[in-house]
């Protein structure tokens, strides 16, 4: 229901747009869809990827790999591979509520979600280039760090 909410609300504030300036909001919409275009691929990609683990690995094995019983070895792994991967957030939250759906554990989606966005492997040459190597590796070490108190902090809350 919120959803349809969210939508009338956004067609509502379209129309008004177009209504006061049909010229900028034309090119508006142009701008937007040229950035879902640019976008589309990631999100196709991942979700493929999800789609096919998800058909290869059953909610058992997701489960006993990062499900709540999996412990700080599931965090462990979460960490590693959210760490190591480059997802874009808007596509990581919809992946992450995938994998629990199928018996993924709350603390090592958190510890997964943490190291996503905050530990980046791939971007370290690029952010070595800018800040310099010590600062990089300190920066990714705590972060990589800080992603185990929040999967704790969420084991707390949530479990």
């Amino acid at each position: 229901m919120n959803t349809y909410i969210l939508y009338g609300i956004t067609i509502a504030l379209l129309i008004i747009s177009f209504v006061k300036d049909k010229k900028k909001t034309k090119m508006a919409l142009k701008k937007s869809w040229k950035a879902f275009e640019n976008i589309m691929p990631q999100i196709l990609g991942v979700i493929m990827l999800v789609g096919i683990l998800l058909a290869i690995l059953n909610p058992e094995v997701i489960s006993k790999i990062i499900g709540k019983e999996s412990g700080i070895f599931g965090v462990i792994i979460a960490s590693i591979v959210g760490s190591i991967t480059l997802i874009p957030g808007f596509v990581a939250f919809p992946t992450a509520a995938m994998l629990v759906e199928n018996g993924a554990g709350y603390m090592q989606i958190g510890a997964f979600i943490s190291a996503l966005m905050m530990v980046g492997i791939i971007t370290m040459p690029v952010e070595m280039k800018y800040f310099g190597k010590r600062l990089t590796l300190l920066r990714n070490a705590f972060a990589f760090l800080f992603t185990f108190i929040v999967a704790f902090i969420i084991g707390k809350v949530v479990g």
